[in-house]
């Protein structure tokens, strides 16, 4: 395993739409792997593969967050959302790709989804709660699009534009 560098927005990968993956195959289970690791390193509770620069529809999750609770990692694989509670959640968002800068994104509280798993199984499962916040958040990526899409477009714009200056930092060293 290894920790994989994380894409900023702006980059031009971030923004595409995703391919299935048409098998799982060992580089899959080692990409999911990594993945998880440097989301656990980074720390989030969710990471796309766009979001370290592969374009495939996976991502992993852990929205464990209390202190002594088991982690449960999750791999989700050609994920889609099969239905959808009337009610919402409004949470703060943030993202990997979009350090230090959130935003109140409103989403369904509840989703099911059903995607295939490592083993190569379907699998299908009601998520609630930050779950659920995180789920679709990572699905929005598997579909070029970015928490700040859902925000107004002057603060979309203020985020991008300081974006623009920290990969100009990080490329000065």
């Amino acid at each position: 395993m290894s920790i994989r560098p994380i894409l900023i927005h702006p980059d031009p990968r971030l923004k595409k739409l995703c391919p299935p993956v048409a098998e799982i195959t060992p580089e899959i289970g080692r990409l999911a792997e990594d993945m998880l690791e440097t989301m656990y390193d980074a720390p989030g509770v969710g990471l796309a593969a766009p979001q370290v620069g592969v374009l495939a529809r996976l991502f992993v999750m852990d929205c464990v967050k209390e202190e002594g609770e088991s982690p449960r990692p999750m791999v989700l694989i050609n994920p889609e959302i099969i239905t959808t509670s009337e009610d919402t959640n409004t949470y703060e968002e943030g993202c990997l790709s979009i350090p230090e800068h959130y935003g109140e994104v409103t989403r369904p509280r509840r989703v099911t989804m059903r995607w295939l798993g490592l083993d190569g199984k379907t699998h299908e499962q009601e998520f609630d709660g930050l779950w659920a916040t995180c789920a679709q958040h990572e699905l929005d990526h598997l579909n070029g699009k970015l928490f700040i899409d859902h925000l107004g477009a002057i603060k979309r714009s203020m985020i991008t534009r300081k974006m623009v200056k920290l990969k100009r930092e990080r490329a000065r060293g």
